[in-house]
């Protein structure tokens, strides 16, 4: 079967590789739909970071470069191993792309999403969403009900900022300040207001970013570039700050406006992967009380966010902006997402013919 596989930085191939089996306790997925996202982009620019190089096998899967990519994915159930009793053939699901101890400190409170050798389909191994088919563990194939396929690759980033959202600990008729418009801060905002965020404030200086934001939910835009956004968002709150604020920029001065643009005793959260150590004035937090809390990925969120989906309290066909052929993956997903990232959100790629 064909599955795109990383080589190394700038070394994407279409490969043939072998068609994995099913065994117990799994599922094999059809795969219909997979989302580029902006950690395949590092990886194919600045990789290997979350993929294991050669000589380096990662701790679960014991594999190596090349491996098989793509972790936004959803298809259909096209066999179930013995004892899988949630999925059967013919169901559509979206894949919640984990590869966990289980038997860790974090895996045994619950919290599998930080698990001490935590992997990634689609960066860990041969299994991934960039392919033909794709073998996992039945609990992490959620059914998607009568959501289509194309929305279902969608449910992992929509989980990623449903995740944010729920570890803020916003309430209905709260405020939000988003830092930044990209795909991940405009699926942040979608989830703010399905949470029942009163107002959102999403700041953001690109214009074609600026124009996307009303769109997923944003009540006011603000340019960094044109107005002081701590104070642009004391005067639209009456002068206390926003509750809840999201750094989804992973830059120094954007974490110092998100601190800054909360209420005292307010929360920041960081959805960013920062790319180097972070500087800002730690005091900021301490005058006035601000929570600083990070968040990744996913963590028993997937129900949720399709709940989300199947209620159309998050319209996310807004966010697709391009539909391409598995073998233009680099030509026409990963070279137009660098070339022109202010102009795309999510890119989905699809190993059947296009129509």
């Amino acid at each position: 079967m064909k599955a795109a596989r990383f080589h190394g930085p700038g070394d994407i191939r279409i490969d043939d590789v072998p068609e994995p089996k099913v065994g117990p306790g799994q599922v094999k997925v059809d795969v219909e739909w997979c989302g580029i996202c902006g950690t395949d982009l590092h990886e194919y620019l600045e990789g290997p970071i979350f993929i294991p190089p050669k000589g380096s096998p990662h701790p679960l899967t014991g594999e190596e470069m090349p491996v098989v990519m793509g972790h936004e994915f959803a298809g259909v159930v096209s066999e179930v191993g013995a004892g899988v009793t949630n999925v059967k053939e013919g169901d559509r699901v979206a894949v919640e792309p984990y590869d966990v101890c289980g038997e860790c400190s974090a895996c045994t409170i619950g919290r599998y999403n930080i698990c001490r050798k935590l992997g990634f389909v689609g960066l860990d191994g041969q299994q991934g969403g960039f392919a033909e088919k794709c073998v996992v563990g039945a609990r992490w194939a959620h059914p998607l009900g009568d959501i289509p396929t194309d929305l279902g690759a969608l449910v992992e980033p929509l989980a990623v900022a449903y995740h944010a959202v729920r570890l803020s600990g916003i309430k209905p008729g709260d405020t939000a300040a988003v830092f930044g418009s990209g795909p991940i801060g405009l699926v942040t905002t979608a989830a703010l207001k399905a949470a029942g965020a009163s107002k959102v404030f999403v700041v953001e200086p690109a214009a074609v970013r600026k124009a996307k934001a009303p769109g997923a939910g944003a009540d006011e835009v603000l340019d960094p570039t044109e107005v002081n956004v701590p104070d642009a968002i004391r005067d639209l709150t009456g002068g206390a700050g926003a509750d809840v604020s999201f750094e989804c920029a992973g830059v120094d001065a954007v974490l110092g406006s998100a601190v800054a643009s909360v209420r005292p005793g307010g929360t920041v959260v960081n959805v960013a992967i920062w790319g180097h150590k972070a500087e800002f004035a730690v005091n900021e937090l301490v005058f006035s009380e601000i929570n600083l809390i990070g968040t990744l990925a996913y963590c028993g969120d997937h129900p949720a966010t399709i709940g989300l989906l199947q209620d159309k309290k998050v319209d996310a066909t807004q966010f697709i902006t391009g539909r391409i052929a598995l073998d233009d993956l680099v030509s026409k997903g990963f070279t137009e997402l660098i070339d022109n990232k202010e102009e795309n959100v999510k890119i989905l790629v699809t190993p059947k013919d296009l129509v």
